[in-house]
């Protein structure tokens, strides 16, 4: 595995608080120096009922396992779907990689 998993709560509340907001078309990405890379995903319940939630969970996590591995340093990410029509992995994984870049993260 390229990358850890965020789990605990209060992983997620330090990067709430203190990460850095990174906006793209189709997500919200919330990023933070840590120890090793480790990505953690928050999708409300504005979005679906559970079925789709965890679907779009599965396209978050993959996009970002495709885009793990042009990430220079350790970072911890959170990252957050915007609301839209439907969910495609293209779009997360463009978007994902476009806002990275944007910021100087990825090598």
């Amino acid at each position: 595995m390229l990358y850890a998993r965020l789990k605990k709560n209060n992983d997620f509340k330090r990067l709430f608080s203190r990460g850095k907001k990174i906006f793209s078309p189709a997500l919200i990405v919330l990023c933070m120096p840590a120890k090793e890379t480790a990505m953690g995903v928050a999708v409300s319940k504005k979005h679906g009922k559970s079925v789709k939630r965890n679907r779009i969970k599965r396209l978050l996590r993959e996009a970002f396992r495709r885009v793990c591995p042009a990430v220079k340093g350790n970072y911890a990410f959170i990252l957050i779907p915007k609301q839209a029509e439907s969910y495609t992995l293209s779009a997360f994984e463009r978007s994902l990689f476009s806002a990275l870049k944007r910021e100087g993260l990825l090598k």
